[in-house]
């Protein structure tokens, strides 16, 4: 009698990453001059910090949709928050307002920002999820193309890779090489909307490192 394969087992994404990623977004955010940011400094940390309460509540009670709604929330809100910045810090360049050390500062922190935010993007959709993600066991289809994807069924067993799925730090890798190389490397983008997100991620980090580049010429 042939053996039959056993389905593959779901594992537990780790969330831990990702919620750290929002804090440390909201903590950037006091790298901004007053002028370059709305409202007071905490107060993006302190609105992370209060979605990120029935966020945790949502995810460990299995309230699955109401959990994706607050993670996209969550999302939308920092995007929001990072172009508002990066605009104001565009309107203030020809101004000579904030001085040089302030700017640069500023931009420096919103690259880092986009890094993270887009990274939460990916992870939060690719897939349909973390949820969907772990409920397949096994990622073998998704918006990208992760090498392990391309191997085998055999050759993944082979290299203990056979229930692999990505986590966030994958997604953050993506999301650096696409701020740092303006392309994904060594993950093919398979789908339109991740590639109208890379396409938005890259035009924001092409025209903070300009802003870095361009001030640190007139500094010099």
């Amino acid at each position: 009698m042939a053996a039959t394969s056993a389905k593959p087992t779901a594992r537990t994404e780790p969330r831990w990453p990702a919620m750290l990623a929002l804090l440390a977004i909201g903590g950037l955010r006091f790298a901004l001059p007053e002028a370059l940011s709305w409202g007071p400094d905490w107060l993006l940390l302190g609105i992370l910090a209060i979605l990120a309460i029935p966020t945790v509540l949502t995810h460990r009670r299995g309230l699955n949709t109401l959990n994706r709604i607050l993670g996209i929330v969550t999302s939308a809100i920092v995007t929001l928050d990072m172009v508002f910045s990066l605009g104001l810090l565009i309107a203030a360049l020809p101004k000579h307002k904030e001085s040089p050390i302030a700017l640069l500062q500023s931009a420096a922190a919103l690259w880092i920002a986009n890094i993270l935010v887009f990274a939460s993007w990916y992870w939060r959709l690719d897939g349909g999820g973390p949820h969907q993600r772990e409920l397949r066991g096994v990622h073998s289809d998704g918006a990208f193309l992760f090498p392990q994807m391309t191997l085998t069924p055999e050759t993944r067993r082979a290299m203990g890779e056979d229930t692999w799925s990505p986590g966030f730090v994958d997604y953050l890798f993506l999301a650096f090489n696409t701020s740092t190389a303006f392309s994904p490397t060594d993950v093919p983008v398979l789908s339109r909307w991740a590639k109208v997100l890379m396409m938005i991620q890259s035009l924001i980090s092409l025209a903070t490192v300009a802003l870095l580049a361009a001030r640190a010429v007139n500094i010099l």
